[in-house]
């Protein structure tokens, strides 16, 4: 059981796993490159903590425990001398991370464990810089961390397994949940994500839709299902014969790229099309496990609509409508002026970039010397 943790990267994002770990009651120290830097970020997380305790974000008594749990060390050193576990969260850099990451398997005790919050950059080409590779992993948090309970954990080639549970219960503790991946670049958070941005920044291009009109297809049609179910829970309920069909379509319009993945023909060949017969790609359920996962989605659906509505919008897109020379009617780009697909980096005074976790809408600035990896995702 991992008892003790370090996070080394005091910026937003090394910050934020530091808030979601100490609030829940792992004892956390924290360190960055300047003590001044670290001191900051811990004033700073324990003012921030109790704006959300305030707003009802976080559970009462979570400065408090915040408080008692997170300390700060003068040095990356001290830090990470005598703890079972190191998160590392710098700027995304290789070299950068190389250099941190030497640093703390130098110091850290032989049989700590030590992880990385990169977002993209393999295990295989991290591994390197630190001693004992098999004790070395990725640990990937999204921003903001106390509020995206998923997390990606890469083993590679030289990881000893047996370090993947420990890893998976100090983040259950912490009421985050670890999915495991391979070690390939992107992994699958980011994979996914840039794909879609990718088929997103092409839309708009070739003049289908405005980049705001994007952004509300997405956030209201297949996208508010995401929160609940993933891509191969969502083509099961709705029939893998239908999704064949649709890629013939997608095929015949915009060529291999579209074509049928092959998982997919395999089970509609097989007849295995989703609810509709009972087996899919999430395995085979009874009409009473139908009907109670069915139930469950009507359930999710409308308290998720009435969250949407309560809230309102998030105040991203401007208010007024939208021009009538937009992409989607003229095939041109956007107005000067209009707001991009997403938000613009924040300013910071390393070369990275981050989101504070206590307003997730409002850009951010970070004083790490050592440099936030600005997450991605």
């Amino acid at each position: 059981m991992i008892k003790n943790v370090a996070v080394v990267g005091a910026g937003y994002m090394g910050g934020g796993i530091a808030q979601s770990l100490a609030i829940n009651g792992v004892d956390v120290v924290m360190a960055d490159r300047d003590p001044a830097i670290t001191a900051r970020a811990f004033d700073r997380l324990i003012a921030e903590t109790q704006t959300l305790q305030d707003q009802g974000l976080v559970p009462p008594g979570s400065t408090e425990q915040l408080a008692a749990h997170l300390s700060v060390a003068d040095s990356i050193a001290a830090a990470v001398a005598d703890v079972d576990f190191v998160e590392e969260a710098v700027f995304e850099d290789v070299a950068v991370k190389h250099a941190v990451l030497a640093e703390i398997s130098a110091a850290a005790r032989p049989d700590t464990v030590i992880g990385s919050n990169t977002s993209t950059i393999p295990v295989h080409v991290l591994c390197t810089a630190v001693q004992r590779p098999e004790r070395f992993l990725i640990v990937h948090w999204s921003n903001p961390a106390p509020f995206i309970p998923g997390v990606e954990i890469v083993a590679g080639e030289h990881t000893d397994t047996s370090l993947v549970a420990p890893v998976k219960e100090l983040l259950e503790r912490a009421h985050h949940f670890g999915a495991e991946v391979a070690d390939t670049p992107g992994f699958v958070l980011n994979r996914l994500q840039y794909a879609l941005l990718k088929e997103a920044t092409a839309i708009v291009e070739e003049g289908i839709a405005t980049p705001r009109d994007v952004d509300t297809i997405v956030s209201t049609t297949f996208g508010f299902r995401l929160g609940f179910f993933g891509p191969f829970a969502i083509a099961d309920m709705a029939g893998l014969d239908v999704y064949r069909n649709c890629f013939t379509t997608f095929e015949d319009a915009f060529g291999e790229r579209f074509a049928t993945p092959a998982m997919l023909a395999e089970q509609v060949e097989a007849g295995r099309l989703g609810f509709k017969s009972g087996a899919g790609f999430t395995g085979e359920h009874t009409p009473e496990e139908i009907e109670r996962i069915v139930a469950y989605r009507s359930l999710a659906y409308s308290k998720f609509a009435q969250l949407m509505r309560e809230l309102g919008p998030s105040g991203i897109w401007p208010t007024s409508p939208p021009r009538t020379d937009s992409p989607a009617t003229t095939g041109n780009a956007p107005p000067t002026g209009s707001p991009a697909t997403t938000a613009t980096p924040a300013t910071t005074d390393s070369a990275a970039t981050a989101d504070t976790a206590a307003t997730a809408d409002t850009p951010a600035t970070t004083d790490s010397a050592v440099g936030t990896e600005g997450d991605h995702s």
